[in-house]
């Protein structure tokens, strides 16, 4: 994982002699003073157990061996209890921010096209006692509107302070919240709303007009519309029976709503306090039961992770909400007294689509030091640091690559490089606006190259969190001074976890040296089912004679010998070609994913052939720099549907394949380079960019039976 530099080798002796000085002398000073000894050590710790000595048995943190954990803060075994304690301690300190729109500007590009580019003020901020106040007079206005205890309403709506408002609003109250992804398709988002029958929903000006104007003909029940950002100017096609109303005027509803000595129907630790869209990755969207005791076990395990969280801590919010690993996260900052600033990918950073060129971006306006990604978005951020390293001068890449090679090193026995981090990587660091001191990636796997290389130039741990939505975000998340890449860390304290044979897949809880098997998780966190899917909530969740409910996943993991999971295969990526072998997709993609060459893969096998075939959107700047190598002339898409390029990137794939250790009956023989990305707008992959294989598979049939033709 090593970059390869091309200094002359007598020069290199010489600086690694100097390096070697160097570290000579500064190790005694870095020795007394540095606290990272402590952290060596904890590095080298067991940390999680077996309960017992028995095959198969489940595997606990080693801070909750006796008991797993399920409340944060004694007697807050709500959520709307657990913030008004942080209300409390917290009161006048500042909880949500977000930045004002200074100007709006249209931005013609050389194709023609126009993009809207936004120049943003500074952060304003709304504090806990604020929040509450906000939240109390929703919840009431909500309730003059009709709604009703233990009944559903929905947020269609994009991350913002009012999203969470909302859910604080519905948590007092106990209405549960139905979740749906602001990029999910007009029949998913119909599909939603007519299974949990609600009346009424949040959403924005804008994803009424684009979104919801078409669709709400075919939700009989709707009678509510409720945007957080004002009213739309018109809206002709208005339908019957069906009211908008403004979050502003139904808090003044709340406010001057007179509930005399009635007292609000508080929720109880079983009700459900959201019920979770799934972004659909393998068919329709299924709406998970998630009650406030899944919530706050799985918040309280996450929490555990995290040292010295507390008011001196900024999350950068910008994940869709409805997604599980952003609401945890959010939840946990909220209970703990941190700030969370709203942004969007779209203006995240200085370079980001929407923030005009020489004006600031949220994270440099912000600079937090908690964040949360998807793979995606590292997989991004690696590619064009590394873009811009090849561009520079000679010495400039030769410097850069040396400073890395060492860092990696470093790291690896567990000590820090003060000198490279100040000196080298401090440009690279503040493209996050300098101050992360947590990365945390969910939501898919992160591949190792990756994982190292944010190690590395953003100067600060990065964890991988593994759960799902049916176990409330919460599973396992590696500890802040485990520097191993490819692992996801040990079970949270809220949790256990058990891997159970699979005989198809050749995968036992006695192999050696590791136990390996489907990944089962049981605790608190696990959720209640699905909303109206009795067969399919029989099918992932059971429960044992101790009466512990169990998750079963679908993943499979296997257990190290210092307690910690890594995530080897999946079930449902595994497809048996025509001559008996096995290819797991998901590690030929991994494998194939971090080329420059790539920006996403897809890999696809049937059953009726001997051999894989691969989707494939190139990189554009790369793609044509071949191109231009191999003498080919054409536009975009003529490269991209040019036999003679997709034999040229069959050869980087190959070569990328092989340098990988992967079989040969797993190496991708034919392929289709994409001209289009694939993005959560186009339907083919998830909000969380985890490809949607039944999507993308009927999308590229004709390719599918062209390659296998």
């Amino acid at each position: 994982m090593k970059l390869k530099h091309n200094i002359n080798p007598v020069l290199l002796q010489l600086i690694n002699f100097v390096i070697l000085v160097y570290s000579f002398v500064t190790y005694i000073p870095w020795y007394i003073f540095s606290g990272s000894r402590q952290a060596i050590a904890k590095a080298k710790q067991v940390k999680a157990k077996p309960v017992n000595n028995r095959p198969g048995v489940a595997y606990r943190s080693v801070n909750s061996l006796h008991c797993l954990a399920s409340v944060l803060y004694p007697g807050c075994d709500t959520l709307d209890k657990v913030f008004k304690y942080a209300k409390t301690k917290f009161k006048d300190k500042k909880l949500l921010g977000t930045r004002e729109i200074l100007k709006e500007e249209d931005e013609i590009q050389p194709s023609g096209k126009v993009f809207k580019k936004v120049i943003l003020g500074k952060y304003t901020w709304l504090s806990y006692e604020d929040v509450y106040i906000k939240a109390v007079n929703f919840g009431k206005g909500l309730a003059v509107l009709g709604q009703q205890p233990k009944t559903n309403i929905a947020i269609f709506c994009e991350t913002r302070a009012e999203w969470m408002i909302a859910a604080q609003a519905c948590f007092m109250c106990n209405y549960q919240l139905v979740t749906l992804y602001a990029t999910l398709g007009g029949p998913a988002i119909v599909h939603g709303l007519n299974e949990t029958e609600v009346t009424t929903i949040i959403t924005s000006k804008e994803l009424m007009q684009t979104k919801l104007k078409e669709i709400v003909s075919q939700v009989p029940l709707l009678r509510h519309i409720i945007t957080v950002d004002g009213k739309p100017t018109t809206w002709a096609e208005f339908p019957k029976g069906v009211i908008v109303h403004t979050m502003a005027s139904v808090q003044a509803m709340g406010a001057k709503a007179d509930t005399g000595n009635k007292q609000p129907a508080r929720p109880v630790p079983s009700d459900i306090a959201v019920i979770m869209y799934t972004s659909g990755s393998t068919g329709v969207p299924k709406g998970v039961m998630i009650s406030h005791c899944n919530i706050i076990a799985g918040i309280t395990g996450m929490a555990e992770r995290i040292p010295n969280l507390g008011e001196k801590d900024i999350y950068i919010g910008y994940l869709p909400l409805a997604h599980v690993l952003e609401l945890s996260a959010e939840l946990v900052c909220l209970s703990h007294g941190c700030r969370i600033g709203y942004s969007s990918p779209q203006t995240l950073a200085d370079q980001s689509s929407k923030i005009k060129k020489g004006s600031k971006g949220d994270v440099t306006t912000l600079k937090p030091t908690l964040m949360a990604a998807v793979p995606e978005i590292m997989d991004r951020i690696y590619k064009n640091v590394m873009n811009k390293v090849n561009e520079m001068t000679s010495f400039q890449r030769n410097l850069f690559i040396l400073a890395y090679n060492y860092k990696m090193e470093q790291i690896s026995k567990g000590y820090t490089t003060p000198l490279c981090d100040s000196l080298i990587f401090r440009k690279v660091r503040m493209l996050l606006g300098g101050k992360i001191r947590i990365l945390l990636c969910g939501g898919a796997p992160l591949s190792a190259a990756t994982q190292r290389f944010m190690n590395i130039c953003f100067c600060c741990p990065v964890g991988q969190g593994y759960g799902l939505t049916e176990s409330a975000g919460a599973g396992t998340i590696t500890e802040v001074w485990d520097y191993t890449t490819g692992r996801v860390g040990a079970p949270l304290v809220c949790c256990e976890i058990k891997l159970q044979n699979w005989e198809e897949g050749g995968y036992y809880n006695t192999d050696k040296p590791y136990p390996r098997g489907e990944i089962l998780i049981g605790g608190q966190n696990v959720t209640v089912g699905y909303y109206k899917n009795e067969v399919r909530t029989k099918k992932d969740f059971t429960v044992d004679e101790n009466g512990q409910r169990w998750l079963h996943t679908g993943d499979i993991g296997e257990f190290h010998h210092d307690g910690c999971l890594k995530i080897i295969d999946r079930k449902k990526d595994l497809v048996k070609l025509q001559a008996g072998e096995y290819v797991s997709l998901g590690k030929v993609e991994a494998a194939l994913k971090n080329l420059a060459l790539v920006d996403n893969i897809c890999v696809y096998a049937s059953s009726f052939h001997s051999y894989v075939v691969g989707f494939v959107v190139p990189n554009q700047k790369e793609l044509a720099e071949l191109a231009r190598k191999k003498g080919f002339k054409g536009t975009w898409e003529e490269i991209c549907n040019s036999s003679e390029m997709e034999k040229e990137v069959l050869k980087v794939l190959a070569e990328a394949a092989m340098a990988a250790n992967l079989e040969k009956f797993e190496i991708p023989v034919k392929i289709r380079l994409s001209p289009d990305p694939w993005t959560p707008e186009t339907g083919l992959v998830t909000d969380a960019f985890k490809l949607k294989r039944k999507e993308l598979t009927a999308y590229y049939q004709m390719d599918i039976d062209r390659m296998y033709g």
